[in-house]
């Protein structure tokens, strides 16, 4: 210790020897601090350390936009669960993996005759993980994200994966095809309704359409509100995250009495709550449909022009949505497996899928693979122009990836398309009726007989008879039939598109079909 000490002196003496004298004030202003100070133990005059240059540093961003070889995304709680997820794959002996994180919260309401029957709130957290050996491929998921049961959910996948059989079409998809920009889509309202509002809506609702003249009773109305997000991460370089709301409100009524009642319904919905139809307007347009159809009649057999109103019309696009996804065509058992590039429609028909569309119910600003997504006209000019493809159909073709996959938490991606639609005519309903001197006016559809492979078309159907240009009475109970090949290339759309649905078509008209009745 003294030699400590010693040492300690002799750095101060150093220190004072080497302290500039230009700059100090007068000495015997000096001496005479240097007399004020008290005088300190031998032990305290050790060396101080000399003062040190501040480190340059960097500070951290907690939220930085984190960069792989694809997209970008800010660094969420969400995004670093599925990342340390990944990793723990990897180490145990994934050669690839992702993950997709699911979050959402629900709140419905719903009453009839005035009477709440439903208030209810869901919140919800799904993980799956998708991990590759080889060509072999295994999917598992969880609610639960506790590290013990991740640990067990990647022990399981990595179990599952060294067991199935492989599959050569299975894979990430190359890192140069990937998002790269994720678009900035107004797909989400922060506002999150109350239970009250929503109390609300369904009152509104059913109260409208009760007080249409001719309606008798009531099957209900709902209001409901919905908010997700869709958190996606692979090891190939892709980060996305993205959120979607939804607000929605309907009523079911019931016109006439007895054994003469008719039922019919509407509804309405938005991604912004300010956006929602008024529910008031929504109720009275579904009294006043139950209203027209009562005393139905059963129409004749005959082969006349078919109208579909919007309610239906894009039934057609959902027709033509299966026969041109990819694992139908790779299966071979889709009726236009070989008509990629032929006209399929008129001349004058387009038909687009567009994923980016603000406030879109359908929108993503990237597919369920992180593969970019882009507006695309399915149709054009009447000719088929794509097949919809996730990367395993794709590559089961010899193509690429159209970016139109789509994925849960439990299963692989597969082909699925947004916001379709059909592009709109020039003639107005009223002028495509008016050309029709005896015709059928379709407002409802009922069973699936449509065959995918051969395209026969045969469907329940509701609606109203054309007698001379005009909507003469209602008909029901009867079967309306043909072939979608012909349906398409005989069909017409008129101008009236509206957005309501996520897959939208305006009123369309097809000549040539059958109705079977009496």
């Amino acid at each position: 210790m003294p030699l400590k000490k010693k040492s300690a002196k002799r750095k101060t003496s150093a220190r004072k020897r080497a302290r500039p004298t230009a700059k100090s004030a007068p000495r015997k202003k000096n001496a005479a601090k240097k007399a004020q100070r008290p005088k300190r133990k031998p032990a305290a005059k050790a060396a101080k350390p000399k003062p040190r240059r501040p480190a340059k540093t960097v500070a951290k961003r907690p939220s930085a936009p984190r960069r792989g070889n694809g997209a970008t995304a800010t660094a969420t709680p969400a995004l670093s669960l599925i990342d340390g997820l990944i990793l723990q794959a990897r180490k145990a002996g994934a050669d690839a993996a992702d993950a997709v994180l699911v979050e959402s919260a629900a709140l419905s309401v719903a009453q009839r005759l005035g009477k709440p029957e439903k208030l209810e709130r869901s919140e919800s957290r799904d993980l799956g993980l998708r991990v590759f050996i080889g060509k072999r491929q295994a999917i598992v998921s969880t609610t639960d994200t506790a590290p013990a049961m991740l640990k067990e959910l990647v022990e399981r996948a990595i179990a599952m994966a060294r067991t199935v059989p492989e599959d050569p079409y299975c894979g990430l998809a190359d890192p140069r095809d990937l998002a790269r920009k994720i678009p900035a889509i107004d797909l989400c309202d922060d506002t999150e309704p109350t239970a009250a509002a929503l109390k609300e809506g369904a009152r509104a609702a059913e109260e409208s359409a009760l007080a249409v003249k001719g309606v008798t009773n009531s099957e209900g109305a709902d209001a409901s509100w919905g908010r997700g997000t869709v958190t996606l991460a692979a090891s190939n370089g892709f980060h996305g995250s993205y959120a979607r709301s939804h607000y929605s409100v309907g009523a079911a009524v019931l016109a006439g009495e007895g054994t003469g009642m008719e039922r019919d319904y509407d509804h309405a919905s938005a991604v912004y709550g300010r956006d929602l139809e008024d529910a008031a307007a929504v109720g009275k347009r579904a009294g006043e449909r139950a209203v027209k159809r009562l005393n139905a009649r059963k129409a004749a057999t005959a082969r006349v022009p078919i109208v579909y109103d919007p309610r239906v019309s894009r039934g057609m696009l959902g027709h033509l949505a299966g026969a041109i996804n990819g694992a139908a065509i790779a299966r071979g058992t889709s009726f236009l497996k070989d008509k990629l590039g032929q006209r399929i429609f008129g001349s004058d028909i387009a038909i687009i899928d567009d994923p980016h569309r603000p406030r879109g119910l359908n929108s993503k600003p990237f597919d369920g693979e992180g593969i970019a997504n882009r507006k695309r006209a399915i149709v054009e000019d009447g000719v088929l122009t794509t097949w919809v493809l996730d990367l395993r159909s794709a590559r089961q073709l010899g193509l690429k990836s159209t970016g139109h996959a789509a994925r849960g938490t439990s299963s692989p991606p597969s082909p699925s398309l947004t916001n379709l639609y059909m592009a709109p005519g020039k003639m107005t309903p009223e002028e495509m009726i008016a050309g029709i001197f005896s015709g059928f006016y379709v407002t409802e559809l009922m069973g699936m007989g449509v065959n995918g492979v051969t395209g026969d078309y045969s469907r329940g159907a509701a609606g109203f008879w054309i007698e001379q240009g005009e909507l003469a009475y209602p008909v029901s109970e009867v079967t309306i039939a043909g072939n979608l090949s012909d349906m398409f290339l005989n069909l017409t759309p008129a101008n009236d598109l509206v957005f309501r649905y996520g897959s939208d078509a305006p009123t369309i008209r097809i000549d040539g079909m059958t109705v079977a009745g009496t």
